[in-house]
């Protein structure tokens, strides 16, 4: 396992998505407020962090190989802090566009006695319109003629950045190139991943895309549901996270439950992030689909022990992985 992530150092990873900040306000919970039944913070520190595809992108850079990242951030102060912090965390900031009438999507999560108590959105989730979709495709293709890249991640959190249009030029171009694409999905582009190496929806993506009923104790309706996705979609590798049921892989060699570890969860913040990242290095690196499986499986369970979201620990996640598996 240690030559396997040794590989990951050499691997180039591009990411496309929806990037925001997370921003944290901490702090302890004293009394009431006077004026409403909530609870009043004393704020000790605030925090500004990469979230959404750029969380990935720091898990990508944990894991030990280099992120690219593809994504549109406002003109405005959250936009050009973004920037600053991709920067200070060594990620360049080539393949993000910075658009007009267009905000930075920011979350803003306060939390008191290391238990979020509340989460405030600040965001649009407009689709791009045809001209910076055009530009962003042309940031992608610079990075892509630049240097090898050896998986393309969609991030798609429903902000808007990718469309289906997208996705078939990149699918298109990734295949041209011999390039593994993996998909971590939301609603709006459920089913316009057609053609992707692996597909990662969660359970509740797979009934909100799929319009069915899946019970994930009922091995066989996750069967038939996951059979009836890959028809669709006609992707190589499906991967449905399911929470502390573990995660179910099925490909062309067949299907597997793998289950979760047990943990004391903190925040589950982040934790598909991490998953979607951890299955693109093992790939990327040549393992198979059941192990990448497993490892993505572990990693995610690791980073939901933290509050807030964090990435992946490397050498954590390695020690874990040689007590199961030296091999």
């Amino acid at each position: 396992m240690q030559k396997l992530f040794k590989q990951f150092n050499n691997l180039h990873i591009l990411i496309i998505g929806d990037v925001m900040m997370d921003s944290y306000l901490w702090g302890n919970v004293e009394r009431i407020s006077p004026e409403a039944p909530v609870p009043i913070i004393s704020v000790s520190k605030k925090e500004n962090r990469l979230g959404g595809a750029s969380n990935v992108a720091l898990n990508i850079q944990a894991l030990g190989a280099t992120p690219h990242i593809c994504a549109v951030v406002g003109t405005d102060i959250e936009g050009d802090e973004f920037i600053k912090i991709l920067q200070t965390q060594n990620l360049s900031s080539q393949g993000i566009l910075q658009i007009a009438n267009r905000p930075t999507t920011v979350k803003t999560r306060v939390i008191g006695h290391h238990q979020q108590m509340i989460r405030i959105d600040a965001e649009v989730d407009e689709e791009l319109s045809e001209e910076n979709s055009m530009l962003l495709l042309s940031r992608i293709n610079q990075i892509l003629e630049s240097r090898k890249i050896d998986a393309i991640i969609f991030e798609d959190y429903d902000k808007g950045v990718i469309s289906e249009y997208l996705i078939e030029k990149v699918v298109k171009l990734a295949k041209e190139k011999n390039i593994i694409t993996l998909a971590d999905p939301k609603k709006r582009n459920f089913l316009s991943y057609k053609e992707v190496t692996l597909f990662k929806p969660n359970l509740k993506e797979l009934r909100e895309g799929l319009k069915i009923e899946v019970d994930a104790g009922n091995a066989d309706v996750l069967e038939l549901a996951v059979q009836k996705l890959q028809k669709k979609l006609q992707a190589d590798m499906v991967m449905v996270t399911l929470s502390e049921r573990g995660v179910y892989m099925k490909s062309k060699n067949g299907s597997k439950i793998i289950p979760a570890h047990v943990r004391d969860i903190a925040d589950v913040s982040g934790a598909g992030d991490t998953v979607i990242a951890t299955a693109a290095v093992c790939l990327a690196a040549g393992l198979d689909e059941f192990n990448t499986a497993a490892i993505s499986n572990l990693a995610g369970g690791l980073v939901c022990q933290y509050v807030g979201v964090v990435p992946i620990n490397k050498e954590e996640l390695l020690k874990e992985v040689e007590a199961i598996s030296p091999t």
